[in-house]
């Protein structure tokens, strides 16, 4: 491919990104101020694609405005992150909030802090170290379930902010599960692929009562499934 073949390309592949947040932003104007997008479920061909690289196509008001759907999308599901290909856009912006849990002893053993509202954009993560976790995890893609995931413990996020201002710092415990969680996402990746398949447990229940666990310990030794020696 020439140069010249490989900037049409990279135009055309824009010119469509657009069109999409444009009907996307459209839906949402026409059904009032406080719309949420629909939330693509697993099959939808937007979540199994490697999300493009986000490189100031979008005019910012309407980055802006898109921003802001995502923000309220995530709040009214409700959950802790969302990235763009859940609502059907492969470019890569995600945005993360957590107000934390009313348990002393999940949020002590889950490092699970508060995190204010935040934008990720073009997020990768490294491990710091070998430590790992596993914890019950869900998703707002894969409606009715949950299963154990073990993730790195720390991790070294970049990206940019939604200003273009870069970001290089080190999480730890549930604010690093949840940035590698959303990062999965404009990978192609669900956080299925990564799971303990014994693990899978419906949210009925029976799941609620295992995924209510501050380790999954019990769920391991009944559903015979191994974890990390430090989750265990």
């Amino acid at each position: 491919m020439t140069t010249q073949d490989a900037a049409a390309a990279r135009a055309a592949r824009d010119d469509a990104l657009r069109a999409l947040v444009a009907q996307v932003l459209e839906r949402a104007r026409a059904a009032g101020p406080d719309a949420v997008a629909p939330i693509v479920q697993a099959g939808h061909p937007a979540l199994r694609t490697a999300a493009v690289p986000y490189e100031g196509q979008l005019a910012a008001d309407d980055l802006g405005e898109l921003l802001a759907l995502m923000h309220r999308t995530m709040r009214a599901a409700p959950g802790v992150g969302l990235a763009a290909p859940q609502i059907g856009l492969p470019v890569a912006l995600a945005v993360v909030e957590d107000p934390g849990v009313e348990d002393a002893e999940v949020a002590r053993v889950r490092e699970r802090e508060p995190v204010p509202f935040r934008v990720l954009v073009n997020p990768s993560y490294t491990a710091v170290d070998d430590e790992r976790v596993a914890f019950y995890e869900g998703c707002l893609s894969v409606v009715g379930y949950v299963a154990v995931v073990a993730r790195p413990r720390r991790v070294r996020l970049t990206c940019e902010d939604e200003h273009g201002r870069a970001v290089d710092e080190v999480l730890s415990g549930w604010p690093a599960r949840i940035v590698q969680h959303e990062t999965d996402h404009l990978r192609g990746t669900l956080y299925l692929d990564r799971a303990e398949t014994r693990s899978l447990a419906a949210t009925d229940a029976l799941g609620a009562h295992w995924a209510s666990e501050p380790a999954p310990r019990e769920a391991a030794r009944t559903l015979g499934f191994d974890l990390p020696a430090s989750a265990g």
